[in-house]
């Protein structure tokens, strides 16, 4: 690993699990999740939703493709939390993760946004400068190896469409990323919610 993907991690470290922060979630999970539910964490990064999850008294299941990163899960979370290097698509096999060592919480498996992000606002200074191949699991795969969860959050850069045509009934609760600059993908991915279930949406404001 080079110098900057540590730096990156580090980065994430004092942005992400700021204790501040981290009381917000736990407060906001309390109110989602009881003792005993499933939750999966799409892109679990240092594992801030996770920890917040976890201490709700969820069952969570952390995925999470940058091997740093996934490293970091395994040694930090507590024991009951299962962590799974990979990543989540529409079928089960392998993928190129674009990886943004300064900036990981960017990293992406989809290549249109890797290459329009340049001149959206807000990823000016942001660069991926390194890819590794990973593994992709589907959601039905998921939920037929760790049961039907409650609530999934999916937080994966612009990868949400491809993330959600692999399951194939609805979930109770799913919360996912949208970015301003990519109105398109929002939309495509509101469309495929409304495939799958009668779904009510609320849009919340960055990290609220």
């Amino acid at each position: 690993m080079g110098v900057s993907q540590w730096l990156g991690l580090l980065r994430s470290l004092v942005i992400y699990l700021n204790p501040v922060r981290q009381s917000s979630w736990r407060d906001f999970y309390r109110s989602l999740l009881k003792p005993g539910d499933i939750a999966f964490d799409i892109g679990a990064h240092v594992g801030s939703r996770t920890r917040a999850m976890h201490a709700a008294g969820a069952k969570v299941v952390a995925i999470e493709p940058q091997p740093l990163f996934a490293r970091y899960l395994r040694r930090s979370l507590p024991s009951d939390v299962v962590v799974l290097e990979a990543a989540v698509g529409g079928t089960d096999t392998e993928a190129e993760l674009s990886i943004s060592s300064r900036h990981p919480t960017l990293s992406s498996l989809r290549t249109d946004f890797v290459a329009d992000a340049s001149s959206a606002p807000g990823f000016e200074h942001v660069q991926w400068d390194s890819s590794q191949k990973v593994k992709l699991h589907t959601l039905d795969a998921l939920i037929e190896t760790y049961g039907e969860p409650s609530y999934v959050k999916i937080d994966v850069e612009g990868y949400e469409l491809e993330v959600l045509s692999g399951l194939s009934r609805p979930i109770s609760l799913i919360s996912v990323e949208y970015l301003p600059g990519f109105p398109h993908l929002t939309g495509e991915v509101l469309a495929r919610l409304s495939e799958l279930g009668d779904y009510r949406f609320n849009v919340v404001i960055g990290e609220r």
